[in-house]
Order: structure tokens, then C-alpha cells, then sequence
């Protein structure tokens, strides 16, 4: 058997591959590069130029090529990599009329848990408050079976507010989230890379009482060590890594920081083959497995893949806009009940895909926003 075709297509507001052998079968991947799509695009064309004619099944032997045909590295050549390796396990789970998940090694759970990312929701009093529209998210999110949901905390203007400030309104925040959350919902605290090391582990100090599954992404990716010496640095559990790229980086911020939860992305961790490892290496670390999605189906059920057949897995990121119109052209066999997927046994990665819809679907890139402090700088430096 070999690959027939390798299409890089810029579709809604993702970019996918389609990979197809000679003899018809065909598999789906996605990258998480979501803020350099078009640069993931060229990439995936030139890789074309050594696929087309191999064996789809030597998959570990194509992600050592690729990621060592030309000495470069970064978050572009990761998420063309992740692309091509979900669609070939795609194949080769078709291939072998199997799902993904059994040729991980089966599966060491019956539903995968999920942690909803959600918002403030505007509550049926009207109010306009941040606060009581993440008390009011959080009391319908646990009314709908989560067992843990997901939201930035931080107050809008943070980047120019003075610590005190800071501290102050985030920790309100945070306090409305447990009070609708009450104590069988898990909280989690996504940082989005925005704060310094020195305001994260104040901010950090203060939420304990609060008692959140993990802080996740206190701060800037610049320096892995600096990452994972913030979990040394405070009591409150920390979660790093959707925006790492391999094993090395996860090595070195489990050596610098100890025990944490890791949340590599399967669209730009180098796909199921190098995620596989990151968990290997999270689990001599007693580390448990966050995995990070919000693109959409075709992520998810990668993710989903790997979720179900590692003992070191802890919860899977999830938005209902995988259940929603954005991805109709993407029907998935992964199913939720509650605050859960179920593991389905529909062979490759369990996603149908609407091939006219998906290839005729305009590409919108996604808006690329930095704050601006109050004197001009930007808000993401130190």
C-alpha cells in the first residue's frame, strides 16, 4: 500500500490533512498551529513531495524524517507534523479495521473525562457582572453532568492593574466559580501565558483556599525553565506544556519543575506517535496527562485516542462547539454523556468527514489579539 495523494486544505478557521492511499482508504489530521495555518500549509505541501509513494503505515520512520529533514524546529514545523501523523494513524486504523485506541494498546477506560471550557454566561437576572456570570456557568455546567470545567479567571484590564488590583478581582472571580461549582466540580485556572513569574506566584498564593484542580499557563513560553520552576514555587498545582513541541521540552520542564500535570496538544506535539512519549515520560514522573483541544472534532478524537489507552491520564479539554454547526461537516463517533465522551470502537479515528463541505468551506483565520498596557507596551511582556 501506498500514498496516493497528501491535500493541505485551509478550511473554516482550521487547517486539516487529507492523506489517501492508492487503494482508496483515506485519514483525516489537524493542526493546532491555529495563529500561522498558512505557514502549517506550505509546510504540509513540501512534506507531500516525500510522501506520495510510501508506505502509510511506517509512521514512526515519516515523523523522524519530517522532523529531521531540515535543521529547523518550531511551532509551525510541529503542527505540520501533527497534522500528517493523525492522518496516518487514521489510515492505519482502517487499515487494520480498528480503532486508534486499540493499536495504542487498547483501552484502560470506558469514557474519557472532560473539563468544559467555558465563559461567563449571562445568568437570568441579566446581570452584566463577570463574577455572576461565572457562578451562574458554573452552577449549569455541574447541573449538565461536568465534573470539572475550565475559564480564565483574570479581569479584563489586568495588564495595567496594580497587584493588589489584580489579586483582588481575579480572586472574586474565582470565588463565584467554587460557590456555583460547589465541591464535587473541579476548577481549573487557565492563565493563558499572561502574567510574570513574580505577580503568577502572588495571585497564586491567594487562590488556594479555593482549592483548584491546577494553574494552568501562569506564564510566558519564552523559557521552559521558567515554566516549570513556577510549580517549585507555590503550593497550588500547576499544568504546563499545549504550547511545547516534543519530548525534550517536556523533559526539561518535568526536571526543572517536578510533578505536574503536562497538556501537550495532539495537533502540535507531534500527533499520537510523539504524544504517546510525552505521556512515557509525564508517567515516570507520576505526572498526569491534561490533554489541551478547543479546534474542534478531529483533535478530539486524536486526543481521545491516546486519553483511553494511557493509565496516566487525567481529563480532556472540550468545548460543545464540537457538537455544533461550525463542524458539521465532521461527524464523530466520540459521543458525550454528561461530563464524558464515550469511547466508541468505529475503526481509524472515528471521524466521517463531509469531503465537499469541508473543501468548499472559506478560510477565515482566526484574529490574533495582544493587550496593550495604558503606556503603549504590550501587556504579554515582563
Amino acid at each position: 500500500m501506498k500514498i496516493d495523494s497528501v491535500e493541505s486544505i485551509l478550511s473554516g478557521n482550521a487547517h486539516y490533512v487529507r492523506i489517501t492511499t492508492e487503494s482508496g482508504l483515506t485519514g483525516i489530521g489537524q493542526s493546532s498551529c491555529w495563529a500561522y495555518l498558512e505557514a502549517v500549509d506550505k509546510m504540509v505541501v513540501k512534506f507531500s513531495e516525500y510522501l506520495v509513494g510510501k508506505d502509510p503505515l511506517q509512521i514512526e520512520h515519516h515523523w523522524q524524517y519530517l522532523y529531521r529533514m531540515g535543521p529547523f524546529r518550531g511551532s509551525a514545523l510541529s503542527g505540520a507534523i501533527s497534522a500528517v501523523d493523525i492522518a496516518l494513524w487514521d489510515i492505519k486504523g482502517k487499515f487494520f479495521e480498528a480503532p486508534v485506541w486499540q493499536l495504542l494498546g487498547g483501552k484502560v477506560r470506558d469514557r474519557v473525562r472532560l473539563h468544559l471550557l467555558m465563559g461567563s454566561v449571562i445568568p437570568p437576572s441579566g446581570s452584566d457582572s463577570r463574577s455572576e456570570g461565572l457562578r451562574y456557568g458554573a452552577e449549569v455546567a455541574a447541573k449538565e453532568g461536568f465534573t470539572a470545567i475550565k475559564t480564565d479567571p483574570l479581569p479584563v484590564g489586568f495588564e495595567s492593574m496594580t497587584l493588589p488590583r489584580l489579586i483582588s478581582d481575579t480572586r472574586d472571580n474565582v470565588a463565584a466559580m467554587r460557590e456555583g461549582a460547589g465541591l464535587d466540580v473541579d476548577i481549573i485556572l487557565e492563565i493563558h501565558r499572561k502574567l510574570t513569574p513574580m505577580n503568577a506566584i502572588a495571585l497564586a498564593e491567594t487562590l488556594v483556599e479555593f482549592h483548584p484542580l491546577f494553574y494552568e499557563d501562569p506564564v510566558q513560553i519564552d523559557s521552559i525553565k521558567s515554566q516549570g520552576e513556577i510549580a517549585k514555587r507555590t503550593t497550588l498545582p500547576v499544568a504546563n506544556g499545549e504550547r511545547m513541541h516534543n519530548i525534550w521540552e517536556f523533559r526539561e520542564l518535568l526536571e526543572s519543575g517536578g510533578s505536574q500535570y503536562i497538556r501537550p496538544d495532539l495537533g502540535l506535539g507531534g500527533g499520537i506517535t510523539h504524544v504517546k512519549k510525552i505521556a512515557a515520560i509525564g508517567e515516570s514522573y507520576h505526572s498526569a496527562l491534561v490533554t489541551h483541544n478547543f479546534l474542534g472534532p478531529v483533535v478530539t478524537a486524536a486526543a481521545c485516542a491516546i486519553d483511553t489507552s494511557i493509565p496516566n491520564f487525567l481529563t480532556q479539554e472540550y468545548t460543545k462547539t464540537d457538537e455544533g454547526p461550525d463542524y458539521a461537516m465532521l461527524q464523530t463517533a466520540w459521543k458525550r454523556e454528561g461530563g464524558y465522551l464515550m469511547v466508541p470502537d468505529e475503526i481509524g479515528l472515528g471521524i466521517t468527514v463531509d469531503d465537499a463541505a469541508l473543501d468548499t468551506m472559506s478560510f477565515e483565520p482566526r484574529a490574533l489579539n495582544v493587550p496593550i498596557r495604558v503606556d503603549g507596551s504590550v501587556g504579554y511582556s515582563v
